[in-house]
């Protein structure tokens, strides 16, 4: 069924119809389209702009139509070919109520239409995704709560720097998600307005209340210009940018993920219910769901970007490059859809190894920070401190030794002190890696109970979100 064609001789070609039409991606629009049409015909008959039976009749034909397609697997198997979801679900009305269909559309186009459905779709896949973001964090703050005390290194620019926990290392983790999770929160939002009763761009000359809709479809207030609310993908763009953010924060940890399964890091073991093998190569075991992760993480950033390109150029209102608006919206919240609830699931499959973590965090140094800290303490300025503790290092790496085993007399030599200056014993256990961590005792840092406090609040943050949702 085509919603326009008074002023044309002709039919549109059927190939240029085919290029034209989106109901293979739309389609699964069909309930919010209904919902809205449903609030619209209420409020036409308020207004008295349609009759009590028509609004009966109509909305007793929208109910059959979306049982209708509830029953309907794809678009493939649709009654009958349409430009979009809005002209099928009106030419269903159609066949349900005859010629009284036509009047759903009064004080309508889809123009308002479009930017109501997705708006309805895009409230209600969002909330579900925040619900997502705050049991991914759950999971990854249960695991924490276990491992407080777990040290490993910590890394800059991949090479081993200073002694943390894992605990510690994965609330940094947990605080991208909650970031991830205010985003999405406030893109949200930004889109509580009903763009219903805007029309194609100059509103309409019926007596609407566009207040009554706005509030019936659960909106804080209808949207303040006609021709902004018809044209307006803000919301839509900001919503690909949460994702990127959210694709771009899983990406990391997989990465991270995929390292510590390797044999030279060797500071996890996946299960076997999480991971695929080769089928050449008997031995392996591939964290293949990570690796996944981080590769769709790409898909997620190209929708944004194909979004931004679609929109950089566009006057003033609808233009039928919108329509472009919604493949990508669809992959991202399918994409988004899967990989949350996966990764979640995932991290419970992943064996963390302790020995292997602190024996790591014993080599390479990582305490040397400690060591000019010390310096720095007795009075030295940190600087020259600095300068000393990196002799201590090299004396060390040039005599395969620890630092804690370099001898007090050559320490002298290293050191701006002298030996009456050094309490050997305080030095020893200011270079213990457990000392490193519980010395950064201060908000924010890596101390157990810094970390017990950030796990009390976060879960708080958790339980509150719960709550609310």
């Amino acid at each position: 069924m085509k919603l326009w064609g008074g002023r044309f001789e002709d039919e549109t070609g059927g190939e240029f119809a085919d290029f034209n039409s989106s109901l293979s991606f739309d389609f699964k629009l069909y309930p919010y389209d209904i919902e809205g049409s449903r609030v619209h015909a209420k409020m036409l008959a308020r207004q008295d702009i349609i009759s009590e039976s028509d609004v009966e009749k109509i909305i007793s034909g929208l109910d059959e139509v979306e049982s209708r397609l509830d029953e309907v697997e794809g678009w493939q198997d649709l009654p009958f070919a349409a430009e979009d979801i809005h002209s099928l679900v009106e030419g269903m009305l159609k066949e349900e109520i005859g010629s009284t269909a036509g009047k759903l559309h009064t004080a309508r186009s889809r123009n308002d239409q479009i930017a109501l459905d997705i708006k309805l779709y895009l409230r209600d896949r969002g909330e579900d995704l925040l619900q997502e973001l705050v049991s991914l964090v759950k999971k990854m703050v249960e695991i924490a709560a276990d491992h407080k005390k777990t040290i490993m290194p910590g890394y800059t620019h991949l090479q081993p720097a200073q002694p943390i926990t894992l605990a510690h290392h994965l609330l940094a983790h947990s605080y991208k998600f909650k970031r991830d999770y205010n985003l999405l929160e406030d893109c949200i939002k930004h889109m509580d307005s009903s763009p219903l009763g805007s029309g194609a761009l100059a509103a309409t000359s019926f007596p609407l209340d566009r207040e009554w809709t706005a509030e019936a479809l659960e909106f804080s207030c209808p949207t303040n210009n006609s021709l902004d609310a018809v044209s307006n993908r803000d919301f839509l763009l900001e919503f690909q940018n949460a994702a990127v953010l959210i694709m771009t924060h899983l990406s990391s940890i997989s990465e991270e993920i995929v390292l510590w399964n390797t044999a030279e890091f060797n500071f996890i073991e996946i299960s076997d219910r999480a991971a695929t093998g080769s089928s050449i190569m008997p031995q392996k075991k591939n964290p293949d769901i990570a690796e996944l992760i981080r590769g769709k993480s790409g898909r997620v950033l190209g929708n944004y970007n194909q979004l931004a390109h679609t929109l950089k150029s566009l006057p003033l209102a609808y233009n039928k490059d919108l329509q472009e608006d919604k493949e990508g919206l669809f992959d991202t919240v399918a994409t988004l859809e899967q990989v949350l609830p996966v990764f979640s699931k995932f991290l419970g499959e992943i064996e963390f190894l302790p020995e292997r973590m602190k024996e790591m965090a014993e080599k390479g140094y990582l305490n040397a920070t400690e060591l000019a800290d010390y310096l720095a303490e007795k009075g030295i300025p940190f600087r020259e401190a600095h300068e000393a503790a990196g002799r201590a290092v090299r004396y060390a790496l040039e005599n395969e030794l620890k630092l804690e085993e370099i001898e007090l007399s050559q320490l002298e030599n290293l050191l701006p002190l002298s030996q009456e200056d050094i309490d050997e014993t305080e030095l020893e256990k200011s270079l213990e890696v457990e000392n490193a961590v519980a010395s950064r005792n201060i908000k924010g840092g890596p101390a157990p109970e810094q970390v017990a406090a950030e796990i009390k609040s976060l879960q708080q943050w958790i339980e509150k979100k719960n709550k609310t949702d």
